[in-house]
Protein backbone atom coordinates (compact mmCIF):
# COMPACT_ATOMS: atom_id res chain seq x y z
CA UNK A 1 0.00 0.00 0.00
CA UNK A 2 1.29 3.35 -0.75
CA UNK A 3 1.90 5.60 2.26
CA UNK A 4 3.84 8.12 0.24
CA UNK A 5 3.40 11.66 1.84
CA UNK A 6 0.83 13.75 0.19
CA UNK A 7 1.05 17.02 -1.09
CA UNK A 8 -2.20 18.73 -2.10
CA UNK A 9 -3.32 22.43 -2.69
CA UNK A 10 -6.82 24.26 -2.24
CA UNK A 11 -7.96 28.14 -2.06
CA UNK A 12 -7.62 27.88 1.77
CA UNK A 13 -6.87 25.84 4.90
CA UNK A 14 -8.92 25.64 8.11
CA UNK A 15 -7.18 23.75 11.35
CA UNK A 16 -9.64 22.41 13.65
CA UNK A 17 -13.37 20.80 12.66
CA UNK A 18 -15.12 21.92 16.03
CA UNK A 19 -17.90 24.03 15.49
CA UNK A 20 -15.77 27.55 15.25
CA UNK A 21 -13.61 25.42 12.17
CA UNK A 22 -16.58 24.04 10.38
CA UNK A 23 -18.41 27.30 10.41
CA UNK A 24 -15.30 28.99 9.08
CA UNK A 25 -14.68 26.95 6.31
CA UNK A 26 -18.68 27.73 5.61
CA UNK A 27 -18.16 31.18 5.54
CA UNK A 28 -15.08 30.72 3.03
CA UNK A 29 -17.11 29.00 0.61
CA UNK A 30 -20.81 30.32 0.95
CA UNK A 31 -19.74 33.99 1.13
CA UNK A 32 -16.72 33.94 -0.17
CA UNK A 33 -16.91 32.01 -2.84
CA UNK A 34 -13.38 30.46 -2.19
CA UNK A 35 -13.48 26.84 -4.79
CA UNK A 36 -11.91 24.37 -2.28
CA UNK A 37 -11.56 24.29 1.36
CA UNK A 38 -9.74 21.85 3.17
CA UNK A 39 -10.33 21.34 7.20
CA UNK A 40 -7.48 19.37 8.87
CA UNK A 41 -8.76 17.70 12.27
CA UNK A 42 -6.67 16.07 14.83
CA UNK A 43 -9.62 13.64 15.98
CA UNK A 44 -11.21 11.20 14.51
CA UNK A 45 -14.87 12.69 14.50
CA UNK A 46 -15.79 16.31 13.94
CA UNK A 47 -17.05 18.56 16.59
CA UNK A 48 -16.34 15.99 19.32
CA UNK A 49 -14.35 17.89 22.09
CA UNK A 50 -15.53 21.58 23.02
CA UNK A 51 -18.53 21.53 20.77
CA UNK A 52 -19.48 19.06 22.34
CA UNK A 53 -18.12 19.21 26.01
CA UNK A 54 -19.83 22.33 27.51
CA UNK A 55 -23.25 23.39 29.35
CA UNK A 56 -24.89 23.72 26.12
CA UNK A 57 -25.70 27.14 26.83
CA UNK A 58 -27.07 29.47 24.07
CA UNK A 59 -26.40 32.90 25.71
CA UNK A 60 -28.35 35.57 26.61
CA UNK A 61 -26.15 37.99 28.44
CA UNK A 62 -27.46 36.88 31.84
CA UNK A 63 -24.48 34.95 32.52
CA UNK A 64 -21.79 38.27 32.68
CA UNK A 65 -22.80 41.00 34.71
CA UNK A 66 -19.72 42.00 35.48
CA UNK A 67 -18.61 42.36 31.60
CA UNK A 68 -21.06 44.62 30.11
CA UNK A 69 -19.60 44.19 26.94
CA UNK A 70 -19.75 40.35 27.12
CA UNK A 71 -23.47 40.29 28.19
CA UNK A 72 -24.46 42.42 25.45
CA UNK A 73 -23.05 40.90 22.32
CA UNK A 74 -24.53 38.17 23.85
CA UNK A 75 -27.56 39.17 23.46
CA UNK A 76 -27.24 40.55 20.27
CA UNK A 77 -25.12 37.25 18.32
CA UNK A 78 -27.65 34.81 20.41
CA UNK A 79 -30.70 35.58 18.47
CA UNK A 80 -29.14 35.56 14.85
CA UNK A 81 -27.44 32.25 16.05
CA UNK A 82 -30.79 30.35 17.38
CA UNK A 83 -32.15 31.30 13.86
CA UNK A 84 -29.15 29.91 11.91
CA UNK A 85 -29.36 26.77 14.13
CA UNK A 86 -32.98 26.38 15.06
CA UNK A 87 -33.39 22.52 14.61
CA UNK A 88 -30.59 21.99 17.38
CA UNK A 89 -32.20 24.51 19.72
CA UNK A 90 -33.76 23.66 23.08
CA UNK A 91 -36.30 25.44 24.25
CA UNK A 92 -38.64 23.05 26.52
CA UNK A 93 -37.64 24.11 29.74
CA UNK A 94 -38.04 27.05 32.40
CA UNK A 95 -34.42 28.84 33.18
CA UNK A 96 -34.27 30.19 36.96
CA UNK A 97 -31.21 32.52 37.56
CA UNK A 98 -30.95 33.38 41.89
CA UNK A 99 -28.16 35.67 43.50
CA UNK A 100 -26.76 34.05 46.48
CA UNK A 101 -27.17 36.14 49.89
CA UNK A 102 -23.61 35.49 50.58
CA UNK A 103 -20.18 35.60 48.47
CA UNK A 104 -21.78 37.08 45.85
CA UNK A 105 -19.67 39.35 43.71
CA UNK A 106 -23.10 40.96 42.92
CA UNK A 107 -26.14 41.67 44.67
CA UNK A 108 -29.68 41.04 43.66
CA UNK A 109 -30.28 45.03 42.88
CA UNK A 110 -27.18 45.31 40.78
CA UNK A 111 -27.97 42.19 38.72
CA UNK A 112 -31.50 43.27 38.07
CA UNK A 113 -30.04 46.81 36.89
CA UNK A 114 -27.25 44.88 34.99
CA UNK A 115 -30.42 43.21 33.01
CA UNK A 116 -32.14 46.29 32.62
CA UNK A 117 -29.18 48.29 30.96
CA UNK A 118 -28.55 44.81 28.29
CA UNK A 119 -32.18 44.81 27.74
CA UNK A 120 -32.18 41.46 29.12
CA UNK A 121 -35.73 40.41 30.72
CA UNK A 122 -36.85 39.14 34.12
CA UNK A 123 -39.76 37.85 35.89
CA UNK A 124 -39.69 37.20 39.59
CA UNK A 125 -40.20 33.48 40.07
CA UNK A 126 -43.33 32.63 41.63
CA UNK A 127 -44.73 29.57 43.91
CA UNK A 128 -44.10 27.13 43.70
CA UNK A 129 -40.45 27.43 42.19
CA UNK A 130 -39.62 29.78 44.94
CA UNK A 131 -39.75 27.51 47.04
CA UNK A 132 -36.95 25.52 45.36
CA UNK A 133 -34.49 27.69 46.78
CA UNK A 134 -33.40 28.47 50.36
CA UNK A 135 -34.49 31.82 51.79
CA UNK A 136 -31.51 31.49 54.13
CA UNK A 137 -28.72 31.16 50.91
CA UNK A 138 -30.60 32.75 47.80
CA UNK A 139 -31.41 36.76 48.17
CA UNK A 140 -33.19 36.54 45.18
CA UNK A 141 -34.42 34.44 42.27
CA UNK A 142 -35.93 35.28 38.27
CA UNK A 143 -37.25 33.27 35.86
CA UNK A 144 -35.50 34.36 32.27
CA UNK A 145 -35.28 33.00 28.41
CA UNK A 146 -32.36 31.26 28.00
CA UNK A 147 -32.27 28.09 26.30
CA UNK A 148 -29.62 24.95 25.16
CA UNK A 149 -28.75 23.53 22.11
CA UNK A 150 -28.40 19.66 21.27
CA UNK A 151 -24.48 19.61 20.30
CA UNK A 152 -25.52 16.26 18.31
CA UNK A 153 -28.20 17.91 16.34
CA UNK A 154 -25.59 20.26 15.72
CA UNK A 155 -22.98 18.66 14.54
CA UNK A 156 -25.83 17.11 11.97
CA UNK A 157 -27.00 20.66 10.30
CA UNK A 158 -23.05 21.52 10.19
CA UNK A 159 -22.25 17.95 8.80
CA UNK A 160 -25.13 18.49 6.20
CA UNK A 161 -24.22 22.09 5.22
CA UNK A 162 -21.07 20.99 4.82
CA UNK A 163 -21.91 18.22 2.60
CA UNK A 164 -24.74 20.30 0.52
CA UNK A 165 -21.90 23.94 -0.18
CA UNK A 166 -19.57 21.26 -1.86
CA UNK A 167 -16.13 22.08 -2.18
CA UNK A 168 -14.73 21.65 1.74
CA UNK A 169 -13.09 18.66 2.48
CA UNK A 170 -12.48 17.48 6.07
CA UNK A 171 -9.71 15.42 6.95
CA UNK A 172 -9.17 13.15 10.08
CA UNK A 173 -6.71 12.10 11.63
CA UNK A 174 -3.79 14.62 10.97
CA UNK A 175 -2.09 16.56 13.62
CA UNK A 176 -0.53 19.80 12.48
CA UNK A 177 3.80 19.63 13.18
CA UNK A 178 4.69 22.74 11.00
CA UNK A 179 3.10 25.61 9.40
CA UNK A 180 5.69 27.85 7.40
CA UNK A 181 4.81 30.19 4.39
CA UNK A 182 6.88 31.02 1.11
CA UNK A 183 5.78 34.05 -1.21
CA UNK A 184 1.98 33.89 -0.82
CA UNK A 185 1.34 30.25 0.20
CA UNK A 186 1.09 29.28 3.52
CA UNK A 187 2.48 25.10 3.91
CA UNK A 188 1.01 23.32 6.85
CA UNK A 189 2.85 19.81 7.16
CA UNK A 190 1.41 17.10 9.36
CA UNK A 191 2.99 14.90 11.72
CA UNK A 192 2.68 12.27 8.95
CA UNK A 193 4.98 14.30 6.57
CA UNK A 194 1.84 15.19 4.67
CA UNK A 195 1.65 18.73 3.07
CA UNK A 196 -0.94 20.71 2.30
CA UNK A 197 -1.01 24.23 0.49
CA UNK A 198 -2.84 27.72 -0.07
CA UNK A 199 -2.84 31.20 0.03
CA UNK A 200 -5.00 31.34 3.53
CA UNK A 201 -5.13 29.44 6.43
CA UNK A 202 -6.88 30.07 9.55
CA UNK A 203 -6.82 27.50 12.40
CA UNK A 204 -9.77 27.13 15.28
CA UNK A 205 -8.72 24.75 18.11
CA UNK A 206 -9.45 26.47 21.13
CA UNK A 207 -7.60 25.19 23.89
CA UNK A 208 -4.61 23.52 21.75
CA UNK A 209 -3.69 26.60 20.03
CA UNK A 210 -0.86 27.42 22.19
CA UNK A 211 0.00 23.77 21.79
CA UNK A 212 -0.13 23.78 17.35
CA UNK A 213 1.91 27.13 18.09
CA UNK A 214 4.56 25.61 20.22
CA UNK A 215 5.42 22.70 17.25
CA UNK A 216 5.10 25.00 14.83
CA UNK A 217 7.47 27.25 15.99
CA UNK A 218 4.80 30.24 16.07
CA UNK A 219 4.79 32.54 19.42
CA UNK A 220 2.15 31.71 22.09
CA UNK A 221 -1.15 33.57 23.38
CA UNK A 222 -1.37 34.58 27.09
CA UNK A 223 -3.82 31.82 27.92
CA UNK A 224 -5.35 30.47 30.77
CA UNK A 225 -6.25 26.53 30.60
CA UNK A 226 -8.61 24.49 32.93
CA UNK A 227 -9.37 21.08 33.02
CA UNK A 228 -13.20 20.81 33.15
CA UNK A 229 -16.06 18.51 34.58
CA UNK A 230 -19.34 18.19 33.39
CA UNK A 231 -21.22 15.96 35.79
CA UNK A 232 -23.97 14.32 33.76
CA UNK A 233 -27.36 13.63 36.20
CA UNK A 234 -30.99 12.64 36.02
CA UNK A 235 -32.79 15.23 38.31
CA UNK A 236 -36.49 14.76 40.23
CA UNK A 237 -39.22 14.86 38.29
CA UNK A 238 -39.91 18.62 39.37
CA UNK A 239 -36.63 19.69 37.76
CA UNK A 240 -36.64 17.71 34.32
CA UNK A 241 -37.69 20.64 32.88
CA UNK A 242 -35.81 22.96 34.37
CA UNK A 243 -32.37 24.80 34.19
CA UNK A 244 -31.19 26.56 37.31
CA UNK A 245 -28.12 28.73 37.34
CA UNK A 246 -26.49 30.83 41.00
CA UNK A 247 -25.00 33.95 40.52
CA UNK A 248 -22.35 35.52 40.58
CA UNK A 249 -19.43 33.77 42.10
CA UNK A 250 -18.37 30.36 43.58
CA UNK A 251 -21.92 28.68 42.90
CA UNK A 252 -22.89 25.99 40.46
CA UNK A 253 -25.34 25.86 37.43
CA UNK A 254 -28.04 22.85 36.14
CA UNK A 255 -28.32 23.21 32.17
CA UNK A 256 -30.48 20.44 30.32
CA UNK A 257 -27.26 18.48 28.10
CA UNK A 258 -30.14 17.54 25.38
CA UNK A 259 -27.85 15.39 23.34
CA UNK A 260 -28.15 12.55 26.16
CA UNK A 261 -31.12 13.22 28.04
CA UNK A 262 -29.49 14.25 31.04
CA UNK A 263 -28.55 17.92 32.71
CA UNK A 264 -24.99 18.94 33.83
CA UNK A 265 -24.48 19.88 36.51
CA UNK A 266 -20.96 22.51 37.14
CA UNK A 267 -19.72 24.51 40.03
CA UNK A 268 -17.65 27.28 39.47
CA UNK A 269 -15.30 25.66 42.69
CA UNK A 270 -15.15 22.52 41.68
CA UNK A 271 -15.63 22.28 38.00
CA UNK A 272 -11.85 23.04 37.13
CA UNK A 273 -9.51 20.50 38.04
CA UNK A 274 -6.40 22.01 37.41
CA UNK A 275 -5.45 25.18 35.71
CA UNK A 276 -2.61 27.14 34.40
CA UNK A 277 -1.23 29.59 32.55
CA UNK A 278 0.44 29.69 29.12
CA UNK A 279 2.36 32.35 27.42
CA UNK A 280 5.39 33.59 26.10
CA UNK A 281 6.35 35.23 29.09
CA UNK A 282 5.49 32.28 31.12
CA UNK A 283 5.37 29.23 29.13
CA UNK A 284 3.91 26.23 30.49
CA UNK A 285 3.94 23.03 27.81
CA UNK A 286 2.10 20.57 29.10
CA UNK A 287 0.10 18.76 26.54
CA UNK A 288 -3.50 18.87 25.95
CA UNK A 289 -5.50 15.73 27.34
CA UNK A 290 -6.41 13.55 25.06
CA UNK A 291 -10.33 12.38 25.21
CA UNK A 292 -8.98 9.07 26.61
CA UNK A 293 -7.25 10.84 29.52
CA UNK A 294 -9.27 13.34 30.38
CA UNK A 295 -12.70 10.60 30.49
CA UNK A 296 -10.43 8.83 33.10
CA UNK A 297 -10.43 11.96 35.38
CA UNK A 298 -11.55 11.34 39.05
CA UNK A 299 -15.34 12.93 39.33
CA UNK A 300 -15.85 16.27 41.57
CA UNK A 301 -19.70 15.41 41.98
CA UNK A 302 -19.70 15.18 45.72
CA UNK A 303 -18.57 18.19 46.74
CA UNK A 304 -20.64 19.59 43.93
CA UNK A 305 -23.10 18.63 45.32
CA UNK A 306 -22.89 19.15 48.57
CA UNK A 307 -22.64 23.01 48.21
CA UNK A 308 -25.32 23.23 45.64
CA UNK A 309 -27.74 21.54 48.00
CA UNK A 310 -27.62 24.28 50.15
CA UNK A 311 -29.21 27.01 47.52
CA UNK A 312 -31.47 23.89 46.43
CA UNK A 313 -32.33 21.24 48.75
CA UNK A 314 -34.10 19.18 45.76
CA UNK A 315 -30.53 18.69 44.19
CA UNK A 316 -29.82 16.29 47.05
CA UNK A 317 -31.87 13.89 45.03
CA UNK A 318 -29.51 14.15 41.76
CA UNK A 319 -28.74 10.82 40.17
CA UNK A 320 -24.96 10.69 39.31
CA UNK A 321 -24.67 8.93 35.71
CA UNK A 322 -21.07 10.25 35.00
CA UNK A 323 -18.78 13.41 33.59
CA UNK A 324 -17.94 14.70 30.39
CA UNK A 325 -14.54 16.38 30.91
CA UNK A 326 -12.55 18.75 28.40
CA UNK A 327 -10.04 21.76 28.45
CA UNK A 328 -11.18 24.99 28.48
CA UNK A 329 -9.40 28.28 27.35
CA UNK A 330 -9.85 31.98 28.06
CA UNK A 331 -7.73 34.85 27.42
CA UNK A 332 -5.64 35.81 30.79
CA UNK A 333 -7.05 39.08 31.13
CA UNK A 334 -10.52 38.00 30.84
CA UNK A 335 -10.37 36.49 34.24
CA UNK A 336 -11.01 38.35 36.80
CA UNK A 337 -13.75 40.73 34.89
CA UNK A 338 -15.38 37.04 33.45
CA UNK A 339 -15.30 38.70 30.03
CA UNK A 340 -14.93 36.29 26.65
CA UNK A 341 -13.80 38.10 24.10
CA UNK A 342 -12.67 36.75 20.69
CA UNK A 343 -9.58 37.14 19.28
CA UNK A 344 -8.69 36.96 15.43
CA UNK A 345 -4.95 37.70 14.90
CA UNK A 346 -2.55 37.42 12.09
CA UNK A 347 0.87 38.46 14.20
CA UNK A 348 2.59 35.06 14.14
CA UNK A 349 5.12 36.50 11.83
CA UNK A 350 3.42 33.90 8.86
CA UNK A 351 1.59 35.75 6.01
CA UNK A 352 -1.47 34.15 5.07
CA UNK A 353 -1.75 32.70 8.53
CA UNK A 354 -4.77 33.75 11.05
CA UNK A 355 -5.45 32.33 14.41
CA UNK A 356 -8.97 32.28 16.05
CA UNK A 357 -9.87 31.67 19.51
CA UNK A 358 -13.88 32.08 20.03
CA UNK A 359 -15.02 32.19 23.24
CA UNK A 360 -18.62 30.67 23.15
CA UNK A 361 -20.77 28.95 20.82
CA UNK A 362 -22.72 31.72 19.77
CA UNK A 363 -20.37 34.55 19.38
CA UNK A 364 -19.15 32.73 15.75
CA UNK A 365 -20.84 35.65 13.90
CA UNK A 366 -18.77 38.15 15.87
CA UNK A 367 -15.69 35.99 14.63
CA UNK A 368 -16.78 35.76 11.25
CA UNK A 369 -17.19 39.61 10.88
CA UNK A 370 -13.66 40.16 12.45
CA UNK A 371 -12.48 37.88 10.09
CA UNK A 372 -13.58 39.02 7.10
CA UNK A 373 -12.38 42.51 8.48
CA UNK A 374 -9.01 40.95 8.40
CA UNK A 375 -9.43 39.43 5.15
CA UNK A 376 -10.00 42.62 3.33
CA UNK A 377 -7.32 44.39 5.47
CA UNK A 378 -4.81 42.45 4.12
CA UNK A 379 -5.98 40.95 1.04
CA UNK A 380 -6.22 36.97 1.34
CA UNK A 381 -7.29 35.58 -1.10
CA UNK A 382 -10.87 36.99 -1.03
CA UNK A 383 -13.63 38.61 -3.19
CA UNK A 384 -14.67 41.81 -2.99
CA UNK A 385 -17.94 41.03 -2.07
CA UNK A 386 -16.76 40.08 1.56
CA UNK A 387 -19.35 41.18 4.12
CA UNK A 388 -18.27 44.58 5.92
Amino acid sequence: MDVSPVTARSDAIVIGAGFFGLRIALYLREELGLARVTVIEAESTAMERASYVNQARVHHGYHYPRSILTAYRSRVSSRAWSDEHSPALYTSFRHFYAIASTFSKVNARQFETFCERIGAPLSEVRPPQQAWFSPGHIEKAWEVEEFAFDARVLRTLMLDRVARAGGVEILHNRRVARIESSGSVVSITTADGDVYCAPLAISSVYASTNELHRSAGLPLIPLQLEITEMALVRVPDQLRNAAITVMDGPFFSLMPFPARGLHTLSHVRYTPHARWFDSAEAPDPRPIASRVDLAAQPSNFRPMIADARRYVPSLADLEYVDSVTEVKAVLRLSDASDSRPILVRNDAGIDGYYYVLGAKIDNVDDVLEELSHALVQHGRGVKTEVRQ
